[in-house]
């Protein structure tokens, strides 16, 4: 770019481009010349639009106007630079995404806006180094004010204006930011006014709490700079960290923050959060809410990240393939439910008192973490390492931990020391159990420590571990500034379950219930990166809660998508409602805002059974005799049967009415809510009386084995009788949640027709579709499969350490249905998304009470 276009486009940025040719049009440039200089301002701006992430949910009518970081920008790009420790491609990345937030607010030249965005990332992720380029990126425009809205508690708070010193106010040098704030203090009314602290390019930084008296500290001064107009000429950025947290549906904080919005002739409000699900659920009819309406920018999962997916793993969404990629890292252990008693009170007033039970899983993690942090001290790694230990919110709770961890350590330092045999045998076998559980080698650059090399490096860890308690009545602060690496077990509850970050996190101890998913969801300390010790996380926690965390992951996957369809459609915000599915017994978030009974498609899908009830005799006959009452009416009816001859048979033609039976007579896990038979039943209904009905026939695919012994053989009734199959339960389940995860492959959407399962498994799910969609025999026609598991299904040898044997008391029904159709065809189902059919498009947690209180609690 010459210099003279860099003029040009300085001018355009500060004047806009209207302002910028008014300027330059008569002057000593040729025309000609002009033109080629906003050609080269736009391709700028273009570049931006395509930039990383590809797409994004925004708003019709903005302006597009910022070109990206320019030459004469200097906070951006000593904030770029201080990015040393990130590998240049992510830089890149970052650079790309945070111009496209920028972008997408309003220029601020603008005589009059608002902008309100949200920027949904995943927990500990980097959203705080995302919002610290956009506030770089907003002050190098022309903003004056930066205002960080940094969570409810001190210690978040602390974190982030320490980074923002570093990596901002540090970096750019002199006269580039003017911090009202500090490390030690929230907002406190400044003794000049605001107009005293404008002057020249610098910017004024805020980072404040979000708790009632601070924020009324802020709103009392800004509204006297309002009423002297030293706003007038002050475009602001106001980030809101969590944004789900208080800001949402609150008494006090969310009208203090509608309040200071209103004050800015010129605001770009933008919240992040990793937990989206108050914020989309924000009625967007009422004018001055929070409801982003301009833009939700999906921020990808970044490479390396650990998040609910890679841990817990997923149950695969809607045609989506379902793979072993979705069943996570075997990194979780089961903490028994007849335990928990022993390490969390159960009831109300039990924690006067309580003495916590260094139980076998407790302690086996505690050992774990000692041998972890040995390893990596071997692997060359002398940073931060830290376990985390959580099992309730009360300060009672946490203080009653101090002295029974210490005493184990001190215990287990001392029998390492004087080479007790016991002691290191059951050491040794720990850490052989669990790095073959989770080997190194699966991971690119990591190498195998042994035992006999980490051993050496047990003195130092003992040395340096130490017990914290952090809540907010504590003294005792996780501090990661000194000089040392720490090596602590943090004892704590919600000043270390949001925002903050727990460095170099490897253990967790988690039982620590929630009734939200927001809430259990932000308590996922583990989730992050773990550069140079991939193989080494560990969580020990409840099966429930397991069970949470995945169904999470699964929200997590199809907030995920249901944004990406919107932006593929190129909708706006206020066009749709993000769809949440819903759990039976979590409840999304404490603030359910305009929610209401959204609609999913049977159309176009197939939905399984995955969970049953082993033990359950009732529960397993039921379905059997379900089956067999649908085979043999079906027969008896005269439908054709269809003998692959391999196990395969293919009632053809069934009549509607015998699959309706079926459906109200067959048993669902209440697991599996796409299944309902009243949702269902309903669909089918719907179709059937169309105009041009459907689904008033269906083909009954019995997918079973040849015979091979009587002890693993179905009657179907009707002279059929077949072979079962096997399907193991995923590790950790069994009982009344026995989980198979997957039990049809794709290539059984198409098992009726005349494809062979080789030619099937090589299409896409959108191919099988379409493919059943375009025979004219197949295109109304419904298919329900049936599966005879065997009660005592085996582990494939591939996946022995993820699997178990199935042990139920008698074989198992197994049933999926595929649907013809596409995605269009509703009936409403268990998600909830905002309601936006009210709007007009044409215009453009759980909270400590002191902290909502009276008073500022800078010890919260």
């Amino acid at each position: 770019m010459d210099k003279f276009a860099a003029v040009f486009i300085d001018w355009v940025e500060r004047f806009g481009l209207e302002g910028a040719l008014e300027h330059f049009r008569g002057g000593p440039f040729a025309n000609g010349q002009i033109d080629e200089w906003v050609a080269e301002y736009q391709r700028l701006v273009e570049g931006v639009k395509i930039g990383y992430p590809p797409k994004m949910l925004s708003a019709p009518g903005l302006k597009p106007w910022y070109p990206g970081p320019l030459d004469h920008h200097k906070r951006w790009p000593a904030f770029r630079d201080s990015l040393t420790q990130l590998p240049a491609d992510v830089v890149e990345k970052l650079d790309q995404s945070t111009s496209k937030i920028v972008a997408n607010t309003h220029s601020p030249d603008t005589p009059r806006y608002l902008t309100k965005g949200l920027v949904v990332g995943y927990v500990q992720s980097g959203k705080t180094t995302s919002f610290t380029g956009v506030a770089a990126k907003a002050a190098d425009t022309g903003y004056k004010l930066v205002i960080v809205l940094s969570g409810i508690h001190n210690g978040l708070r602390r974190q982030t204006q320490e980074r923002l010193q570093a990596q901002l106010v540090e970096t750019a040098g002199d006269g580039a930011w003017f911090p009202l704030t500090d490390a030690t203090k929230d907002f406190h009314k400044p003794s000049a006014t605001f107009a005293a602290h404008q002057g020249g390019d610098r910017t004024i930084l805020i980072v404040a709490k979000k708790q009632k008296d601070v924020l009324a500290r802020l709103l009392n001064w800004l509204t006297k700079a309002a009423k002297d107009g030293a706003l007038a000429n002050a475009p602001a950025l106001i980030i809101d960290d969590e944004a789900d947290q208080a800001s949402v549906a609150t008494a006090k904080i969310n009208p203090q923050i509608r309040s200071l919005l209103k004050l800015f002739p010129r605001c770009a409000y933008i919240g992040y959060t990793a937990t989206p699900f108050a914020n989309v659920l924000i009625d967007p009819s009422i004018p001055d809410e929070l409801y982003p309406e301009t833009f939700i920018l999906n921020l990808p999962e970044p490479d390396g990240y650990f998040g609910a997916e890679k841990i817990f793993g997923r149950d695969a969404i809607e045609g989506e393939y379902t793979g072993p990629q979705l069943d996570g890292y075997d990194m979780v252990r089961i903490v028994p439910d007849n335990t928990v008693a022993q390490i969390r009170p159960v009831g109300r007033g039990s924690e006067n008192g309580f003495v916590p039970t260094i139980t076998e899983e407790l302690a086996e993690s505690l050992r774990y973490f000692i041998l972890a942090t040995a390893a990596r001290r071997h692997r060359g790694d002398e940073s931060h390492s830290t376990m985390l230990v959580h099992t309730g919110m009360k300060t009672v709770i946490h203080d009653a931990y101090r002295e029974p961890l210490r005493n184990f350590f001190n215990n287990l330092a001392a029998a390492v020391k004087r080479q007790d045999p016991d002691t290191l045998t059951k050491l040794k076998t720990l850490w052989e159990k669990e790095t073959k559980r989770v080997p190194a080698s699966r991971f690119d650059g990591l190498t195998p420590v042994r035992f006999d090399e980490l051993v050496n490096h047990l003195s130092e860890v003992f040395g340096d571990v130490k017990v914290i308690v952090d809540n907010f009545r504590s003294r005792d602060r996780l501090d990661y500034s000194g000089a040392r690496p720490v090596v602590a077990v943090a004892v704590g509850g919600n000043t270390l379950s949001r925002g903050l970050t727990l460095e170099g996190l490897v253990v967790s101890f988690f039982v620590r219930s929630a009734n939200t998913y927001d809430t259990l969801l932000q308590m996922g300390r583990w989730f992050g990166y773990r550069n140079g010790y991939e193989d080494l996380p560990r969580i020990w926690m409840t099966k429930g809660l397991k069970a949470d965390f995945r169904h999470l992951a699964t929200v997590e996957a199809e907030i995920r998508l249901d944004i990406a369809r919107y932006e593929e459609q190129n909708l706006s915000p206020r066009e749709v409602g993000v769809r949440i599915r819903t759990h039976p017994v979590l409840n999304i978030t404490a603030k359910m805002g305009a929610a209401r009974i959204s609609y999913a498609s049977y159309g176009g899908r197939r939905v399984q059974t995955r969970y049953f009830r082993e033990n359950d005799d009732t529960w397993l006959g039921a379905n059997r005799v379900a089956a067999t009452a649908l085979v043999t009416e079906a027969i008896a009816d005269g439908v054709k049967v269809d003998n692959r001859g391999d196990g395969t048979m293919i009632l053809r033609d069934v009549d509607v009415s015998h699959v309706l039976t079926f459906l109200q007579t067959y048993r669902v896990h209440e697991g599996s809510p796409d299944l309902d038979p009243r949702l269902v039943t309903a669909y089918i209904g719907k179709e059937s009386r169309r105009a041009h009905p459907s689904l008033l026939t269906w083909n009954v695919a019995l997918m079973g084995t040849p015979v091979s012994d009587v002890d693993h053989v179905v009657d179907f009734g009707g002279g059929i009788r077949l072979g079962t199959i096997n399907r193991s339960l995923i590790k950790d389940t069994g009982g009344d949640e026995a989980d198979i995860k997957t039990l049809m492959s794709k290539e059984h959407r198409v098992i009726d027709m005349d494809i062979s399962a080789s030619e099937a498994r090589g299409k896409s799910e959108g191919a099988l579709v379409d493919l059943r969609n375009a025979s004219i025999e197949h295109a109304t026609t419904g298919l329900l499969l049936l599966y005879p598991i065997a009660r005592d299904s085996q582990p494939d040898p591939a996946n022995i350490d993820s699997r178990v044997p199935f042990n139920a008391t008698d074989h198992v029904i197994g049933m999926a249905l595929v649907f013809p159709g596409n995605a269009e065809d509703k009936v409403s189902n268990k998600y909830v998304q905002v309601d936006t059919s009210g709007v007009d498009i044409s215009e453009y947690d759980e909270i400590n009470d002191a902290l909502e209180g009276s008073q500022d609690p800078e010890t919260a």
